[in-house]
């Protein structure tokens, strides 16, 4: 059997999670379903960056290209 503890919060907080909270649900089923959301949005804010930066990379290059293309066409006499 896993050991009960018992925390501290403030009363504003308590006030917070009773609204969260059914009739029938814990303290500690709000908390972890808080908790999951939490996951979720560091997952999905994760997936985001990560497919922005894909993006940024996929714009660089073709500025790349372009530039390499352009740059090909002149003649640079210094």
């Amino acid at each position: 059997m896993e050991d009960i503890t018992t925390i501290q919060i403030r009363q504003n907080v308590k006030n917070e999670l009773d609204k969260m909270k059914s009739k029938n649900q814990s303290y500690e089923e709000v908390i972890l379903n808080l908790m999951k959301i939490a996951e979720q949005h560091k997952r999905q804010k994760k997936e985001l960056l990560i497919e922005g930066c894909k993006e940024m990379a996929k714009d660089s290059l073709k500025i790349t290209k372009d530039w390499e293309m352009t740059d090909s066409k002149i003649d640079w006499e210094w």
